[in-house]
């Protein structure tokens, strides 16, 4: 039996594994981090955290398998980041040198990410304000399951008064950019995007 529910507080540290667990173009990434909470701290535990009433979770018989985080004001999220999420973290993380970035390995750049955070290109949240986050252990993908999750999102945050929602999927994540496009989001055509990492795209 498989369910769709909001998030609780005890599922934070499984939205932490399935960060790591799909980090990587959407595959495992455990292999890439000696930190293996770096993922969540940046892609899914401040939504539980800060912003549960956005946050939904599929559930197996072998526990949390999923989830779908967001906010529908992406310009106030990443103020409130800014004074309630990274301040913590900067202490715990130092700012790897700029200097030595060809040289930075992957825990170095999700600490120069919490240091030094990139705000969300203004030509996709005047139109788009809304994002999410959302990933999807293989053994519940390819089943229905991530437009349902969608769904459930979407009904929550139509509750709470969104407008336009947008996602960045990493450009090298085809299934991701792929699964986007399925349930209606398109790509934006966004100046200078097209030599960055990030695909932007957005639903109405």
């Amino acid at each position: 039996m498989v369910s769709i529910r909001p998030v609780r507080w005890e599922d934070v540290d499984a939205l932490y594994a399935i960060s790591l667990a799909t980090g990587f173009e959407g595959g495992d990434a455990s292999h890439l981090y000696e930190d293996p909470k770096l993922m969540g701290h940046i892609y899914a535990a401040p939504y539980a955290v800060l912003e549960p009433q956005l946050a939904v979770v599929v559930e197996d018989s072998r526990g949390v398998a999923g989830f779908a985080v967001g906010t529908i004001d992406t310009l106030e999220w990443e103020d409130r980041l800014e004074r309630e999420w990274w301040p913590q973290l900067r202490l715990r993380y130092a700012d790897p040198p700029e200097a030595l970035r060809d040289l930075w390995t992957p825990d170095e750049r999700r600490a120069s990410m919490i240091h030094h955070p990139a705000r969300t290109p203004a030509a996709v949240v005047s139109k788009y304000p809304a994002h999410l986050h959302m990933n999807l252990l293989p053994r519940v993908q390819g089943s229905g399951l991530g437009s349902k999750l969608f769904d459930k999102w979407r009904s929550f945050a139509v509750e709470h008064g969104i407008k336009g929602i947008h996602v960045g999927a990493n450009r090298a994540n085809k299934g991701a950019i792929g699964f986007w496009r399925k349930i209606g989001f398109a790509e934006l055509s966004i100046k200078d995007a097209a030599k960055g990492r990030t695909v932007w795209m957005a639903h109405d």
